[in-house]
């Protein structure tokens, strides 16, 4: 299941991405969890050492090796210039899986207690003023629209902020998405702002509450959000000591807040795939990406890579 975890800044998105992550893996399932927030903060959530962390390898710096690894001997994409990161796989592409075995994820993921992660890489001093940050997230939109990811594999994506997701058709690559959303009308209003945008893509939202402190915070949730909201997270020492750099097994969470994370899993585990869903999406934005500009920059008409009936699914690994 590929999943987002969204919110405001500040809500505790990162957080709940990796608690998520390894109480997954302690449940015995199989998890990638890729950063694409400009804050790259998930490594060390994991449980990284912060200085490892900084100097972990970026998937930005292994795009172009990404680019030739995926395009395989597909036809429809002759050069590396001619591949958005829009671009869907056809015959001859390479796909990949969660526990793929292949050049790039040697050199961009590492495991980090049981989870295999990767971070896009961060907006620094070079990029000011001459570079979009949304830009480096393609490399993780590219692995999205290739991964043929099993109905108990996890593919976490600790997404931007708000709704900056909206800036290109990811926000459409994940089968559940998980809106971490504090008690607060500011918080409440990044989730109205999200389901609007995302209300005709049959984007499968729900609430996380965080930060609540009492029964009031939790009524305040359900007034807001309603049946959306699906498991509220208490404060919590462990995530205090967390932050603090002291990553302790994902068992000593307090009961409540543990519960609360398995909650999450278990809805993700309810969520049916939809393969021809996600593959009609990632051509309408591919198509959408060609014409506004792709082909221009490119001088490729990228519309022809579209193979309409080529549909993602694991009868492709057979």
């Amino acid at each position: 299941m590929k999943l987002a975890f969204v919110g405001k800044g500040g809500s505790g998105k990162t957080t709940l991405a990796s608690l998520f992550a390894r109480h997954a893996v302690a449940e015995g399932h199989r998890v990638m969890a890729m950063d694409a927030d400009i804050n790259q903060h998930l490594g060390a959530a994991l449980g990284l050492d912060p200085a490892d962390a900084a100097s972990h390898p970026v998937l930005a710096d292994h795009l172009h090796d990404l680019k030739t690894h995926l395009r395989g001997t597909n036809p429809l994409i002759p050069e590396n210039g001619a591949m958005l990161k829009t671009t869907p796989p056809g015959p001859g592409s390479r796909l990949l899986t969660v526990d793929d075995d292949n050049p790039v994820f040697s050199r961009a993921f590492s495991d980090v207690g049981g989870v295999r992660f990767a971070a896009t890489g961060g907006f620094d001093t070079d990029d000011l003023g001459v570079s979009c940050y949304h830009s480096k997230v393609g490399a993780v939109e590219l692995i999205l629209n290739h991964m043929i990811d099993a109905p108990e594999d996890f593919v976490v994506v600790d997404m931007v902020a708000g709704a900056e997701a909206f800036a290109s058709g990811m926000f459409t690559r994940f089968d559940r998405t998980y809106l971490v959303c504090e008690p607060t009308l500011r918080s409440v209003g990044v989730f109205e702002q999200y389901r609007s945008y995302a209300a005709d893509y049959d984007v499968r939202i729900a609430v996380v509450g965080n930060k609540v402190e009492d029964e009031a915070d939790a009524d305040f949730l359900r007034e807001h959000v309603g049946e959306n909201l699906v498991a509220v997270m208490g404060r919590s020492g462990y995530v205090k000591a967390a932050e603090r750099g002291r990553v302790g097994p994902i068992a000593d969470l307090e009961p409540d807040n543990l519960a609360a994370v398995e909650r999450v899993r278990g809805l993700a585990l309810e969520t049916p795939k939809d393969w021809t869903k996600f593959t009609a999406q990632a051509h309408e934005f591919h198509a959408r990406a060609a014409k506004s500009w792709g082909d221009e920059k490119t001088g490729f008409d990228l519309s022809t890579q579209i193979v309409t009936d080529y549909v993602l699914g694991p009868h492709l690994l057979d």
